[in-house]
């Protein structure tokens, strides 16, 4: 079922759902919550989930777009599960529709041995995640299509661990990399240059325990850009790879402005990576890159209760 087109007459107000495992909200399940808000909804809906370790496999579709879900801590309201497989199958947290906020989140995809283990799949269009943790090993974050936005977050991994061919701003955002030998922070999967997708990192941190590099083409035309952001020395000289394939080196554009830190050393850097000028960075260094001045919203400061569940009436026989 198509997203509904219709935005919301009212950005500052919005529907309460309250999630409480103790069972002093509205559900006990933050599922049951998103299943309660209606198909191609035209209001705002804040589902607030309070403290816990929330043990589920969640799904936003595609059909229900502009909710909000927040916790008021990241590190105190988690939601986590175990599972490998297909990466379209294990995500732990879908977010399928537009105009998805997360916000002080824990996303978690707890599988420790190898293989695909996504914690967050973000496939919407205009999705902005504030203040999360994204915790995983292989593949954390398939920032699998859209336009996004990522403030603040922390995401861990040690494999590709943010991967998938969306347009993303990742803003203040801490990379941390569990890889021992060598690790990838992003596989980005842009297949084509008609495509106006990629990955910038603005004014980021990445940090780690062993050999990582910044990326790698999972399509042919990856494009990734790191701006004014801390390299630790768990970045290796070479700082990129081309996926065993050199005819990547020729369409992928990987790119660094201005990063620092023992990591940004770029006299050893392959030598097909960019080292950008203040004008060819410049398109990377905004949210128009994403277009977010028109679409990221302010969090509404007004709630009102969700409308009761219509019922049924029979008909007197």
């Amino acid at each position: 079922m198509a997203a509904s087109s219709t935005e919301p007459k009212d950005l500052s107000t919005a529907i309460l759902i309250r999630v409480d495992q103790s069972g002093h909200g509205d559900f006990r399940k933050i599922q049951d919550a998103i299943d309660a808000v209606p198909s191609n909804n035209s209001d705002l809906y804040y589902i607030w989930v309070k403290p816990g370790t929330y043990r589920e496999k969640i799904v936003v579709p595609a059909d229900k777009p502009y909710i909000t879900l927040s916790g008021t801590e990241a590190s105190t309201t988690i939601i986590t599960r175990s599972e490998a497989g297909e990466i379209y199958d294990t995500p732990t947290l879908s977010v399928l529709a537009s105009d998805f906020v997360g916000r002080y989140l824990t996303i978690q995809n707890a599988y420790e041995g190898n293989g695909k283990a996504v914690a967050l799949r973000v496939s919407g269009d205009r999705a902005a995640i504030y203040s999360c943790r994204i915790l995983s090993h292989q593949d954390t974050l398939l920032d699998d299509a859209g336009r996004h936005y990522y403030k603040n977050c922390y995401i861990e991994g040690s494999v590709d661990f943010i991967c998938g061919n969306a347009a993303s701003l990742f803003e203040r955002c801490h990379m941390h990399s569990l890889a021992e030998r060598t690790g990838w922070v992003t596989a980005q999967h842009r297949a084509s240059p008609t495509e106006n997708t990629g990955y910038t990192f603005l004014g980021c941190k990445i940090t780690g325990i062993g050999a990582t590099l910044l990326g790698r083409p999972w399509g042919a035309y990856s494009r990734v850009v790191f701006a004014l952001t801390y390299l630790s020395s768990v970045i290796q000289p070479e700082g990129w790879n081309d996926w065993g394939d050199p005819s990547n080196q020729r369409t992928a554009f990987f790119g660094e402005y201005k990063c620092y830190g023992p990591g940004a050393d770029r006299s050893k850097r392959v030598t097909w990576s960019h080292s950008l000028s203040k004008e060819e960075a410049a398109p990377f260094l905004s949210k128009g890159l994403i277009g977010g001045g028109a679409w990221l919203r302010i969090s509404p400061i007004h709630f009102r209760k969700r409308p009761a569940p219509a019922t049924t009436v029979e008909a007197d026989s």
